[in-house]
């Protein structure tokens, strides 16, 4: 009984004090300018997201596609964790050779890095027994 009492009291609070509100101030129609500085605000974010995440992702995926069009046979290269050397480029595909010298055949999408020469020739010398 309590519970229902303490429901009606506070519904009928709220619809009176919203009622009591509404007649004390007129609603005044929102100016023209107001849907112009949203265009303007949607603009600035658009052109926000743009110059912040949309062009800098570009420019390294074009950068990456780049390097994996110009693949050659020995550079050695990450795919999905694994680093090999490129035994064959064919159109969509690179067979990869490993350390141990299993071949593994990969998409040139799951390319992710190519190495860089210094690091190359730093293994190369490593894996030479020394005298």
């Amino acid at each position: 009984m309590k519970l229902r009492l303490y429901f009606l009291l506070t519904t009928l609070s709220f619809t009176l004090s919203g009622s009591l509100f509404a007649q004390g101030e007129e609603q005044a129609p929102p100016p023209d300018q107001s849907f112009w500085q949203t265009l303007v605000m949607i603009g600035i974010a658009f052109l926000f997201f743009y110059v912040i995440l949309w062009r800098p992702e570009q420019k390294r995926r074009k950068a990456l596609e780049q390097q994996r069009n110009t693949l050659k046979k020995g550079d050695r290269v990450t795919a999905m964790g694994i680093i090999g050397t490129v035994l064959r480029v064919d159109d969509q595909t690179v067979i990869l050779k490993m350390y141990d010298g299993a071949k593994i055949e990969f998409f040139k999408a799951a390319i992710s890095e190519i190495l860089p020469e210094k690091e190359e020739e730093g293994k190369k010398l490593e894996e030479e027994p020394k005298k």
